[in-house]
Parts: structure tokens; C-alpha cells; sequence
């Protein structure tokens, strides 16, 4: 006996819904936040060591206060290019 064709009907693969164009911006914002920290806290880091061998007779401080510039410069560009963010309502 031949095959009846099923009434079924074939089964679709399940389409996935893509991010929100502003979710996906707001992931691409915080991933330049997140290595512009990494990056300009290692530089500030890197930049107090140095200046405590040479200048500061190997004190722990230049190194740290290199660490918080580094850190507070990438806080602003990025709490700056997030805001920039439209739609992004900063008063709350």
C-alpha cells in the first residue's frame, strides 16, 4: 500500500525573537565601558608604579592614586556615553 499523505501539517522551526535595537546598543555601550576600566586603570596603574620607582622611593601610594585616575577618567566617559543613550531619562 502506498503512503497517504498526513493532513499534518509540517512542523516549523521556532523563530527566536532578535534583541531590541536599544538593548543591543546598550550592551555595545557597557562593553566599552568595561574595557575602557580595564584599560585605563592598568595604563594609571602601570604609570603610579613607574613614578614610585623613580620619584617616590617605592611608596604604595603613587601606584594607587594612578589606579584612581585611571578608573575615574573611564567612569566619565562611559556614565557620559551611556547617558547620551536616547530615550535614557537621567532624572529618574
Amino acid at each position: 500500500m502506498a503512503e497517504q499523505p498526513s493532513s499534518e501539517p509540517a512542523l516549523q522551526p521556532i523563530t527566536r525573537s532578535s534583541r531590541p535595537v536599544s538593548e543591543a546598543l546598550l550592551n555595545d555601550k557597557w562593553d566599552h565601558f568595561l574595557s575602557s576600566l580595564l584599560i585605563r586603570s592598568s595604563l594609571g596603574l602601570s604609570f603610579g608604579v613607574v613614578f614610585s620607582v623613580l620619584l617616590f622611593k617605592r611608596r604604595a601610594w603613587p601606584a594607587w592614586v594612578g589606579l584612581g585616575f585611571g578608573a575615574g577618567r573611564a567612569w566619565e566617559e562611559g556614565d557620559g556615553t551611556i547617558m547620551d543613550t536616547p530615550g535614557l531619562d537621567p532624572r529618574g
